[in-house]
C-alpha cells in the first residue's frame, strides 16, 4: 500500500499485468481489507481469502478452486515493473501440454546476487526443466576451466489448475522447509518446473530501502 509516484504498489501491480493483455481475467486474491477496498476503488477484480494460509499458492488455490480456468499465472504484488515480454514467454511455455508448472529465470551478473541468501538460484537440464532451487550458490564451481551460468530465479509462476489443488494437499518436504523454499515442494513430488530464460530484470519491493530504489527506477 505504499506509495510509488502517484499511485500504490498493488495498483501499479495489477494494471501491469492487466496491461499485458495476456490474461483472460486478473483478480487480485487477498486477506487484508486495505488491499480489498484499494482494488475496488481502480474498478479492479479481487478476491478475499476465507481463511489463513501459510503460501501464496495455496491462497491462489483457494481462490481459483471453482473457477473455470486451465492456467494460473502469479505474479506478487510486490512487482510493480513486471512487464509484458516475460509473462508471454511463460504462457508460451504452456503450449507443451506436459508442462504443469513454469517459472522465470535470468542470468546472474554480479557476485552479490550469487552469494546473497535472498537471491534465489536455479540449475536446469538440457530441457529447462528446474533440477535444484537453492539459496546458496549453485552449481558450486570446482572446475574454473568450465565457464558454467548461474541463473537467478524470478518468483513469477504458471500453474495447471489441477497440479495447482494437489500441491495444497501435500506436506511441506524436507528441502523445502531447510531452504524456506515453496517451490521445491513440487520437485520433491516428482513434477517438474519448465523454466524460461528471461532479460528482465526489475525490483520487488520488500523493504523500505527497495520501495526507494524503486522511486528512482520510476
Amino acid at each position: 500500500m505504499q506509495k510509488l509516484g502517484n499511485k500504490t504498489v498493488i495498483a501499479r501491480v495489477y494494471e501491469a499485468v492487466s496491461a499485458t493483455g495476456l490474461f483472460d481475467d486478473v483478480i487480485v486474491v487477498t486477506d487484508s481489507d486495505i488491499i480489498e477496498e484499494e482494488i475496488n476503488a481502480i474498478d479492479g477484480r479481487v478476491i478475499k481469502s476465507k481463511r489463513e494460509h501459510h503460501s501464496g499458492s495455496d491462497r491462489i488455490a483457494e481462490a481459483i478452486i471453482d473457477l473455470d480456468v486451465d492456467v494460473i499465472v502469479n505474479v506478487q504484488g510486490d512487482e510493480p515493473f513486471i512487464q509484458k515480454e516475460p509473462l508471454e514467454k511463460l504462457v508460451s511455455l504452456f503450449e507443451d501440454e506436459s508442462v504443469q508448472v513454469a517459472s522465470l529465470m535470468r542470468k546472474i551478473t554480479t557476485e552479490d546476487e550469487l552469494t546473497a541468501s535472498s537471491s534465489v538460484k536455479v540449475v536446469v537440464n538440457k530441457n529447462n526443466d528446474a533440477l535444484y532451487f537453492s539459496r546458496s550458490a549453485i552449481p558450486f564451481v570446482a572446475n574454473n576451466a568450465t565457464n558454467v551460468p548461474h541463473y537467478l530465479h524470478i518468483g513469477v509462476y504458471g500453474f495447471r489448475k489441477q497440479t495447482l489443488l494437489r500441491f495444497t494437499q501435500w506436506p511441506a518436504g524436507e528441502l523445502e522447509q531447510v531452504e524456506k523454499l515453496e517451490q521445491l515442494r513440487y520437485l520433491e513430488n516428482g513434477i517438474p518446473i519448465r523454466m524460461a530464460l528471461v532479460n528482465f530484470t526489475s525490483i520487488a519491493i520488500d523493504t523500505p530501502e527497495d520501495l526507494e530504489k524503486a522511486k528512482k527506477l520510476l
